[in-house]
């Protein structure tokens, strides 16, 4: 009995050393003095200040941040619009539509890449920022679409309708009651359309110019000629970034709980 307790701890820790381990090993080599990533070569901080003075690399973060900034911020407007218009519709394709709304979200990276590849070419849309911030902006709305869905479901409509009676019109109860109601869960979906958005590198590959250069894809393209302390080191940050990002997020939805 005791070894039948015992196997689901040992199962859970393989799968934890599976999942972490690399991650732990490219933080832990970002500190590392020898160019050679396999070897140790003692305690340094020179490669998180080559990774300061790299123009190119500055350049494509302030890309990435532009980015995920602008696709989170419109994706925000739509998604949120989206969601409180849902949940004033009584009727039977609703299901379809909610179902509709969220599969971006569902659909493989590399399909997504595809499409909007073809989509943009097909319009003549030139390729660089406006192409990159319409496709994260498309992948983007169904986080906050979700988000702001499950707080509207828990929300207590009456508080809607009091001040309806009280004489406020549509626009007024949804900026002075609704909105303020469902902010947690707004800023709970941006936060993680950011992380998401700022992380992508698939579909960027497939969408941005040859003038613009995001932060994923630079590391994806240096990584060609081989894995350097330089990388890992701005793996460690992107990565302390997006845990920053998803923590924020959680916290945020446990609040409005």
């Amino acid at each position: 009995m005791k070894n039948r307790t015992k196997l689901p701890n040992i199962y859970l820790g393989v799968i934890l050393v599976i999942m972490y381990l690399p991650i732990v090993l490219t933080v832990f080599y970002s500190f590392n003095e020898s160019k050679i990533s396999s070897i140790w070569g003692g305690f340094s901080l020179k490669w998180y200040e080559e990774l300061m003075g790299d123009r190119d690399l500055k350049e494509a973060l302030r890309n990435s941040l532009i980015l995920a900034a602008l696709s989170c911020s419109a994706s925000a407007v739509i998604g949120t619009l989206g969601a409180v218009g849902m949940s004033r519709i009584q009727s039977k394709s609703k299901g379809i539509v909610e179902y509709i709304s969220t599969i971006p979200i569902m659909i493989p990276e590399i399909i997504l890449g595809m499409v909007f590849l073809a989509f943009f070419s097909l319009l003549g849309l030139p390729f660089g920022m406006t192409t990159l911030v319409l496709a994260h902006t498309t992948f983007c709305i169904p986080y906050i679409f979700m988000m702001v869905k499950a707080r509207l479901i828990g929300m207590d409509k009456s508080l809607e309708e009091a001040a309806r009676d009280l004489g406020a019109s549509p626009v007024r109860a949804f900026f002075d009651i609704v909105l303020p109601l469902i902010m947690p869960a707004i800023a709970s979906g941006m936060l993680l359309a950011f992380a998401m958005s700022f992380d992508d590198v698939v579909i960027s590959i497939f969408v941005t110019g040859p003038k613009t250069n995001t932060l994923p894809i630079k590391i994806y393209t240096k990584m060609k000629t081989g894995v350097t302390p330089e990388i890992n080191a701005l793996s460690t940050v992107i990565l302390v970034v997006t845990v920053f990002l998803l923590f924020l997020s959680s916290r945020i939805k446990k609040k409005q709980k």
